[in-house]
């Protein structure tokens, strides 16, 4: 069955973004079933310059591999971002291709995985989606590295359970994901939501909101967590992906406005709930310090060298006080215990992730900085809810996808909030109770730290020594699959040919006023 691939793409770097379609079509053709897909580069880029490169790119790309079956189209109004790009594809050329598959700018995906996807869309027949796991890859930084790690420990244990309980009610993350051309066109139309800004409008985080109207008419959605061969990229810092996060706040709350639509399946609904409470957990657990401390400061002496706050609570129900810290504790734990334990029952993985003894160092680790990270993605995601309540819409910008180095000035600027938070936590903890002060140091430090702990994990160097021993360690960078090796080199001749057509350096002075 004739399949069309789809690469959305705005402002991204044409000549990586095409190394990374020429690795998948040449992967696909290995299979013998290359001439069944068509691919099509969506392009919704306003930069004047970055539209030539494409362009330029794109020909370039159809001259080394041959092949007919490419197509650019650019549109000249951006309605709805990339919703808006997927349906203005459906409603011209849908209707010559049963089914499509959604690719993101650093997704890549094998041959063999895409024909699987569809022959299983083909052969099921009741099924609008089929969602994989995409594998996160090719991190540099040390923040990178750590989130491709916990993805691979963590991710097939949580996956296996999330696709136990959706059943046919998947959700939908926007990529990496086979759809059913008439279904989508028939139920896949997002509406215009009402109300205030910055609710009112398009929809932001669309791929939810299709995946539930999808399943309201009728139609299955499944994902597949041991399908492998699908692969994706993670922001190199926290900064990029707090950038990226502040945009997904202003959609999942925007779902406020697609909860009450008629006729949704409970688990649809559910997943829209999960996505805004996502979000409110920040300010709830800011909230909930805060009266975590109120109250026993209310009760206690402050400045008593003696003053507790976990002593308090204990003194008022030991038991249940203990009892709510253990089950919080293991809700915390529990998928990473497990993804552990399941990592060492399978040797490819095992092996893949380093061994038994520098995966636990990794666990370890992993467990402390996402720990310290916790209290600056409170502050900034609380941040991002009340500048959505206040009406401040996020954006629409390209995501960085290599380098998330950022000098002192940027850094100050990005977390001096939260550094003078931790600060004034600090010393007011402290003047009231040195154990006050330890109870709070979680949270303290992590503030406190923010500007040195992005910075150091936005190193590439730290990230390099960290895969020279072993630590962060996956499978598919061990022994990268071919098709991560070939997008690699030529991503990298890329890089290379687009530094040797720079205008070369020169060393004369600069004339007045040229810069």
């Amino acid at each position: 069955t004739r399949t069309a691939l789809l690469m959305p793409t705005y402002n991204e770097d044409p000549e990586r973004l095409m190394a990374g379609l020429q690795a998948i079509l040449e992967s696909l053709d290995e299979t013998g079933q290359g001439a069944w897909f068509d691919v099509f580069v969506l392009s919704d880029t306003r930069d004047p310059g970055i539209h030539a490169r494409e362009l330029n790119a794109f020909a370039q790309l159809r001259q080394r591999t041959g092949a007919v079956n490419l197509h650019y189209r650019r549109r000249d109004d951006n309605t709805e971002r990339k919703a808006g790009n997927i349906s203005d594809w459906v409603r011209g050329w849908g209707g010559a291709y049963p089914q499509f598959l959604i690719l993101d700018a650093d997704s890549l995906m094998t041959g063999d995985t895409l024909v699987r996807l569809a022959d299983a869309m083909t052969r099921n027949d009741d099924v609008a989606l089929v969602q994989t796991l995409p594998v996160i890859v090719n991190g540099a930084s040390m923040f990178a590295r750590m989130q491709q790690f916990a993805g691979r420990m963590y991710g097939p244990v949580i996956a296996h359970g999330v696709a136990w309980w959706h059943g046919a009610e998947s959700n939908y993350w926007g990529h990496n994901a086979i759809i059913r051309t008439a279904a989508f066109a028939a139920h896949g139309g997002l509406p215009a939501l009402g109300g205030t800004v910055p609710f009112r409008g398009h929809v932001l985080s669309h791929d939810f909101v299709e995946a539930a109207l999808l399943r309201r008419g009728g139609w299955a959605l499944h994902m597949i967590p041991s399908l492998e061969g699908s692969y994706e990229e993670g922001p190199p810092s926290l900064t990029d992906m707090l950038v990226r996060d502040r945009r997904w706040c202003q959609g999942n709350l925007q779902h406020g406005g697609v909860l009450a639509t008629r006729g949704l399946h409970w688990v649809s609904r559910w997943h829209l709930l999960i996505g805004i409470g996502h979000y409110l957990t920040a300010p709830l657990w800011a909230m909930l310090i805060l009266i975590g401390l109120g109250i026993p400061l209310q009760h206690g002496i402050p400045g008593q060298d003696g003053f507790s706050v976990a002593g308090y609570w204990m003194a008022l129900d030991e038991d249940r006080f203990l009892g709510v810290f253990l089950l919080t504790m293991a809700m915390l734990f529990a998928p990473k215990v497990m993804g552990y334990v399941a990592t060492l029952c399978d040797a490819r993985m095992r092996r893949g992730c380093g061994g038994a003894l520098r995966s636990l160092v990794s666990v370890l680790i992993e467990n402390v900085l996402a720990a310290l990270m916790a209290p600056v993605t409170m502050y900034v995601q609380s941040r991002g809810v009340a500048e959505v309540l206040a009406g401040r819409d996020s954006g629409w910008d390209a995501q960085q996808r290599d380098d998330g180095r950022q000098t002192l000035g940027d850094l100050w600027r990005g977390y001096r909030g939260t550094t003078v938070l931790g600060l004034v936590m600090g010393v007011a903890a402290w003047s009231m109770s040195p154990g006050l002060a330890l109870w709070m140091s979680p949270v303290i430090l992590g503030l406190i730290g923010s500007i040195p702990i992005v910075m150091l994990t936005s190193s590439r160097a730290i990230g390099g020594w960290m895969r020279r021993h072993g630590l962060f360690s996956t499978p598919e960078e061990l022994a990268p699959p071919n098709l991560l090796q070939r997008a690699a080199e030529l991503r990298a001749r890329a890089a290379d040919d687009a530094r040797a057509a720079l205008p070369p350096a020169t060393d004369a002075p600069l004339k007045p006023g040229a810069i």
